[in-house]
């Protein structure tokens, strides 16, 4: 994708202001497109699905829908053995429930190099991803 064509994708993907979502709640500006891992993934596979796009900033990892930790570049750091479970690499939190106000997980991802908060309901369900913008000023990839 050339430089214009990502300049339009960026100026056309939809976004949820943050002054719009005082009244919402972390359901309501979940990211539409969420890309969950299985949680027995391995290191490699999570640097493969990085590498598919630079747009990639948080690895959620879910058995049958059920969250078992993400990651993100970083995390997995210089590790060389690529067989080795993503697991070892991922943490618990933070996460948000789906209930939560919207403007409490804006706070929890942008206290995140990602950005990003992944959205658990309160049996352990993975629900999605909260996503903000690079600007912070609201939540992407909402519709």
């Amino acid at each position: 994708m050339g430089r214009v064509e990502c300049l339009v994708a960026w100026l056309t993907m939809a976004r949820t202001p943050l002054d719009e979502a005082t009244q919402l709640c972390a359901a309501d500006v979940i990211h539409r497109r969420l890309g969950a891992l299985p949680a027995d993934s391995t290191v490699g596979q999570v640097r493969d699905w990085f590498a598919a796009s630079s747009h990639r900033r948080i690895a959620v990892l879910a058995n049958h829908r059920r969250y078992a930790g993400s990651l993100t570049r970083e995390d997995l750091g210089d590790e060389p053995d690529p067989l080795r479970p993503a697991t070892d690499f991922a943490r618990p939190g933070p996460t948000v429930t789906p209930d939560a106000p919207a403007l409490t997980a804006h706070q929890l991802a942008i206290a995140t190099p990602a950005l990003r908060v992944p959205v658990v309901d309160h049996d352990g369900t993975l629900i999605g991803v909260v996503g903000v913008t690079d600007d912070l000023a609201g939540f992407c990839g909402t519709w």
